[in-house]
């Protein structure tokens, strides 16, 4: 089920990046924290505690998502970077879990094992001491 998600909801503040830079790095803020309310949004209810069911460090406790976008120099490139993995983050939660088959193992399998078992337990049968 595809969600939009609505922009409005989503709070971005400008900060200066970490790392290496030069000049650049002590003037600029092109680094974009990007803020997300769970509990204020409108994703439907059942996305809402996917989400905050999620064990992410970038979820606060009090349901806020916190990312921050630093890859590129240019802040609308680190803007676009950090709404989009929050798309992913909340695309993730939206995918069914597949229920797992139950399986057997094949007639093959089984009897393959059952060989090598005996195999193996008639070499160590035969490192004993010999029978008078």
């Amino acid at each position: 089920m595809p969600v939009t998600l609505n922009e409005l909801e989503v709070e971005f503040s400008a900060i200066r990046a970490q790392g290496a830079g030069g000049q650049n790095v002590n003037k600029v803020s092109s680094a974009v924290h990007l803020r997300f309310d769970i509990r204020a949004s409108s994703l439907p209810d059942a996305v809402k505690e996917a989400l905050l069911a999620l064990h992410d460090q970038r979820i606060a406790k009090d349901g806020v998502i916190v990312i921050k976008g630093q890859r590129y120099r240019s802040q609308d490139k680190n803007r676009a970077d950090a709404l989009e993995r929050l798309r992913q983050l909340i695309a993730s939660v939206c995918v069914p879990v597949k229920a797992r088959k139950a399986t057997r193992p094949t007639h093959g399998s089984v009897k393959r094992r059952l060989e090598s078992k005996g195999k193996r337990a008639e070499v160590k049968r035969l490192r004993g001491k010999p029978a008078e």
